[in-house]
């Protein structure tokens, strides 16, 4: 459906709500499955996925990755390494540099996490054919290269 450009928001019709909105609904119905049997919150789990898949990430470049606020991240990762799930250490290639990485308990609920999203991921994409996989595959990398500028 095509929209003539007149200055009038309707946010059921914006995109960025729009899209917020179908993110907010898939992490929180991902989260329900994780949240009480391993006490993490999302926020958590994103620093967790993105720490196992790239350790000795700063702080910073978890907050670049996973585009959440850096406090937020700040407290997650407070909270995770207060329950052993992440451990601090200084950069291999820079002694000044602090860096994170999962512990050994922290790796074990990354494994035990990790299938829980993908089998949601999977529940997902089987209500699309392939060639709709394809074009939202093809779409969301068109938006992600979008430069925005605040």
């Amino acid at each position: 459906m095509e929209k003539k450009l007149n200055g009038t928001l309707i946010l059921g019709e914006f995109l960025p709500y729009r899209l917020s909105v179908l993110s907010n609904r898939i992490s929180r119905a991902i989260a329900d499955r994780y949240e009480e049997r391993f006490q993490l919150s999302m926020p958590e789990w994103r620093v967790m996925a993105v720490v196992g898949e790239e350790t000795d990430l700063s702080a910073g470049q978890v907050a670049e990755r996973t585009a959440m606020d850096k406090v937020a991240v700040s407290r997650a990762v407070s909270k995770l390494l207060q329950s052993g799930r992440l451990e601090r250490h200084f950069a291999p290639d820079d002694k000044r540099r602090s860096v994170l990485a999962l512990s050994e308990a922290g790796k074990e609920v990354y494994r035990e996490v990790g299938p829980i999203a993908v089998e949601y991921e999977h529940k997902i994409m089987e209500k699309l054919t392939s060639d709709e996989k394809a074009l939202l595959n093809s779409l969301l990398n068109k938006l992600d290269d979008i430069q925005l500028h605040t």
